[in-house]
């Protein structure tokens, strides 16, 4: 019998654990990723969210640890994706007494979508008594699916706060506080980077709205739970939902015959020789969900590429792509777009338009170079890059 794990008084973990997946929407998970569910036992049994379904006996054996199945009165939904929900149908046919609330209307529609089944909708400012409790829903539409939601408990001062303050982080422990809080605040942050960038006007409306509660542990759908480090967490999301940036650069590339190459580590020596704290990335050794964690908070983005048959590098392409459809402010960040060709500069230009098209500030036109950068051509690019840091310092 797999074990759940009180985490306030009567109150309880009943998830799953995936210590193996390694990729979720195209990131890469190398920590794993853990389908967070949680159990209070008051006068109405309820349960808050299920697991994918692939994890649905392991889920069940928790709960079965603590009460039967059967006795669940009410089952929260505060998320209908389907490493939320994959589990609802079998604890829908286990209690099918049981009351089950998503988010109105777009939590309705979606699991009858999914799965068939009829639940009760809520909206933010309703709420529920279980007995000793009375839970509170807040919508929180798309962060980051439309029936997003989270739950407010405030007898016990826990927001089950769905996928804001997640990571994808498998651990046997539970909390933030028995973890290495570095490995937690770097996968908080690929996790933002990654799946909810884009939205950050929606996590600034639903942060206000849960501005003044009294928050003694944020229990979210993936990853620890927040205990110690509240305080953290939530700067971090205020800066990073505000497109807030750093004094960092992220030099990005991919190279043919090591030209391409040669001008990265100028330019990224170039930012560290200015006092800027910079990440030197190949495309053929990171992956561009790791691209996302450095960029998340940098001031400066060089992106560079040959030519490859009238375009540029394929690698360099989908980075780009993957970075546009996460819709990162890029306003407020510095582009520089550079690269070697033989025949035309026509992959560089390439890269330069696309950083344009994403709304980077490009102080300087694409740098290239025919062929292989000499000294003179490298002296160049330090003196360019090294002009670009005083003007953004002026």
């Amino acid at each position: 019998m797999l074990n759940a794990i009180e985490i306030a008084p009567k109150v309880w973990w009943v998830g799953g654990l995936d210590w193996n997946e390694r990729q979720f929407h195209g990131y890469t998970t190398e920590r794993g990723i853990t389908y967070n569910a949680y159990l209070i036992m008051d006068e109405k049994v309820t349960l808050i969210d299920t697991a994918k379904a692939t994890f649905t006996d392991e889920f069940v054996q928790r709960i079965s640890q603590v009460v039967d199945p059967a006795k669940i009165d009410v089952v929260v939904t505060n998320h209908v994706e389907m490493d939320h929900s994959g589990s609802l149908p079998k604890i829908h046919e286990l209690a099918p007494s049981a009351t089950i609330y998503a988010s109105a209307p777009a939590g309705v529609n979606e699991i009858r979508a999914h799965y068939g089944i009829e639940v009760e909708g809520v909206k933010t400012g309703d709420s529920l008594s279980i007995g000793e409790r009375t839970l509170h829903f807040v919508q929180t539409p798309m962060v980051h699916w439309p029936d997003n939601m989270v739950t407010w408990c405030p007898e016990d001062g826990i927001l089950f706060s769905n996928d804001a303050f997640g990571q994808h982080f498998a651990t046997s422990k539970r909390f933030d506080d028995e973890n290495d809080l570095a490995e937690v605040m770097k996968q908080a942050k690929k996790y933002y980077a990654n799946i909810v960038w884009p939205y950050g006007a929606q996590v600034q409306k639903a942060m206000g709205a849960l501005a003044g509660l009294d928050i003694k542990m944020i229990a979210p759908s993936h990853g620890v739970i927040w205990r110690s480090n509240i305080p953290a967490i939530l700067e971090k999301y205020q800066a990073w939902s505000t497109y807030q940036t750093e004094d960092k650069a992220v030099v990005v590339f991919d190279s043919m015959w090591h030209s391409t190459e040669l001008m990265a580590r100028e330019i990224c020596d170039a930012f560290i020789k200015e006092g800027v704290t910079a990440q030197l990335i190949d495309l053929k050794h990171t992956h561009i969900s790791d691209i996302m964690l450095y960029m998340c908070d940098a001031r400066y983005v060089a992106v560079g590429s040959p030519t490859l048959n009238s375009n540029m590098m394929p690698t360099v392409a989908s980075f780009l792509t993957y970075m546009r459809g996460l819709s990162p402010n890029n306003s407020q960040r510095i582009g520089i777009a550079f690269g070697s060709y033989g025949w035309a500069p026509l992959g560089p230009k390439q890269v330069e338009q696309a950083m344009q098209d994403a709304k980077f500030e490009m102080p300087v036109p694409v740098i290239t170079q025919q062929w292989i950068p000499g000294e003179e051509k490298l002296t160049e690019i330090q003196d360019t890059v090294k002009k670009i840091i005083e003007d953004t310092r002026a």
